[in-house]
């Protein structure tokens, strides 16, 4: 299954929704190189060719491949992240299971259909193996003020959760908890290094890569055929 994130134009909560068109720094410092030519001369036949500054590019472009492919052999199961209790999970013990990484709020338009069917999924699925890890994250309009344990109350009283919550974490910024650093450099979309608003959504198979990527919008009743099939993967 290909990554993939879909383009989506809407407003939510006074939010607006635009991706923005990707430019050359999208490719990021380790990638710029000049396009100045140089005049170098062919000793056979002594006629000037122009020819671009490849070999820093080749240096440059082979240091980002090793620095990709190191990420790239990483998974979801070599992090560590604290649960709403202040409890350190390894995300090791989720091995062979699909997994779909939620930021969720409390107080957000989208909060009640969202907790209401990824409370559904989880029941039905859970059985087979399926987990939902959800992070809470107060980055998006202030809307996730409370502390863990008024989180927690919130979660799994008004909505019965019954899946894994997690220690409150920044999802953008330099303070970013390092699973979402992962998540976003493994399915970067039209968004790239940024989650847009809250219940933005990844789809992890049973070895820990993220196979899918799914905007705010997205329901999660609209992602259910593809757990399915991570499932009978």
């Amino acid at each position: 299954m290909a990554f993939s994130y879909a383009s989506f134009s809407t407003h939510f909560n006074g939010f607006a929704a635009n991706p923005s068109p990707i430019t050359s720094a999208f490719l990021g410092p380790s990638l710029r190189f000049s396009t100045r030519t140089s005049k170098t001369r062919n000793p056979s036949n002594g006629v000037s060719l122009k020819s671009s500054n490849s070999h820093r590019f080749l240096v440059k472009s082979k240091n980002f491949s090793v620095y990709a492919r190191a990420a790239a052999e990483k998974s979801v199961h070599d992090f560590t992240v604290k649960d709403i209790d202040g409890n350190d999970v390894s995300l090791d013990k989720f091995k062979g299971k699909p997994l779909l990484i939620v930021n969720v709020a409390s107080r957000c338009g989208l909060t009640s259909s969202n907790y209401s069917e990824l409370s559904q999924l989880y029941e039905k699925y859970k059985n087979q193996g399926f987990e939902i890890l959800a992070f809470p994250c107060n980055q998006f309009g202030g809307q996730e003020p409370g502390s863990n344990p008024e989180i927690k109350q919130f979660a799994c009283t008004r909505f019965k959760a019954e899946f894994p919550i997690f220690d409150k974490v920044d999802v953008n910024g330099p303070s970013t908890a390092p699973i979402y650093k992962f998540l976003k450099s493994n399915a970067g979309g039209f968004l790239g290094d940024i989650i847009k608003w809250n219940f933005e959504k990844f789809l992890v198979d049973k070895k820990g890569k993220v196979v899918e990527r799914y905007p705010p919008t997205t329901s999660p009743f609209q992602i259910e055929k593809d757990i399915q099939k991570l499932l009978a993967a």
